[in-house]
């Protein structure tokens, strides 16, 4: 094999002619002396004779490549691979999570309907007999603070720090337990609360959920902040998020610290009386299912 390391032949700088070479011979003509761009187009001619020569003999005719130019090249077809391999993982699982996605939210959709058939039925079934129905006791209240710190307790202002509840109308949710309700009653002149439906939950999601993720507040625009926060508890997206706060699931306690305490606006209209309990035509205290209504006019 013949290596040859083929390139263009600098021009060379022409030769000035001295008059006895004219003198002797008036015809003859030099490359030399000719302009330079013909001396150079001569040196490009004898570099292809060369390789033609060297082809019709039957030589291989091989470009010595650097071998960090060579390293580099392989280096970069490794990184395009690679990418190229994430890119088509990430487009393949996103195709799947986009599926069960789906499928989830009308599994969802369709429970909640069932749910609310079975509660009418159960409604006339009672009525039929002569008696009323009694709903369950909820297992989810909504909290929403509408008091500030003047002439508070310590005691008092650590319970809200604990609930989360450390500005006026801030709102939590929280599990209806033993505990839960004696905290309650220690703050209930600064706060209001009761029992959220599924418009109330999926409203305040959909419009002021943010989630807390690296310490930092986050709105949920993408079902991806979901996923990397409580992606290990089978939470995925906004829909699985709601279904896990409305029906207390046994992951609770985790979505529900993913969600950042809920801003709400000032309520339309205003507040009756904050220092009185709503049962006295105030606004403090437990309201029952008539905290929808509040949330419709903070939300």
């Amino acid at each position: 094999m013949l290596t040859l390391r083929v390139g263009l032949a600098r021009s060379v700088r022409p030769r000035v002619l001295t008059y006895a070479h004219h003198r002797e011979n008036p015809n003859f003509q030099s490359s030399h002396n000719l302009p330079r761009y013909t001396a150079h187009s001569l040196s490009i001619l004898r570099s292809f004779i060369v390789l033609f020569l060297l082809i019709f003999m039957g030589e291989e005719v091989k470009a010595i490549v650097p071998e960090s130019v060579l390293k580099k090249r392989k280096r970069e077809e490794g990184w395009a691979l690679a990418k190229k391999q994430e890119l088509e993982a990430a487009r393949k699982k996103r195709t799947e999570s986009r599926k069960l996605i789906f499928k989830r939210a009308k599994q969802y959709a369709k429970e909640y309907d069932q749910q609310e058939k079975e509660l009418i039925r159960l409604k006339r079934e009672a009525k039929l007999k002569g008696g009323f129905y009694v709903d369950p006791e909820a297992k989810l209240l909504f909290i929403i603070r509408i008091r500030g710190i003047n002439a508070m307790h310590p005691k008092t202002r650590k319970i809200l720090q604990l609930l989360r509840l450390r500005q006026i109308f801030n709102g939590v949710f929280i599990k209806v337990n033993k505990a839960t309700i004696n905290m309650l009653h220690r703050v209930e002149p600064y706060v209001t609360y009761g029992y959220p439906n599924l418009k109330s939950v999926r409203e305040l999601i959909y419009k002021r959920g943010y989630g807390k993720l690296n310490k930092q507040r986050i709105a949920l625009t993408d079902n991806s902040i979901i996923e990397q926060a409580l992606g290990k508890y089978g939470i995925i997206s906004t829909e699985d998020l709601i279904h896990e706060i409305i029906t207390v699931g046994p992951h609770f306690k985790e979505a529900n610290n993913f969600l950042w305490p809920f801003k709400l606006k000032a309520p339309l209209g205003g507040l009756k009386k904050k220092r009185n309990h709503y049962v006295e035509g105030g606004d403090a205290g437990n309201r029952e299912n008539y905290i929808n209504e509040l949330i419709r006019r903070m939300n």
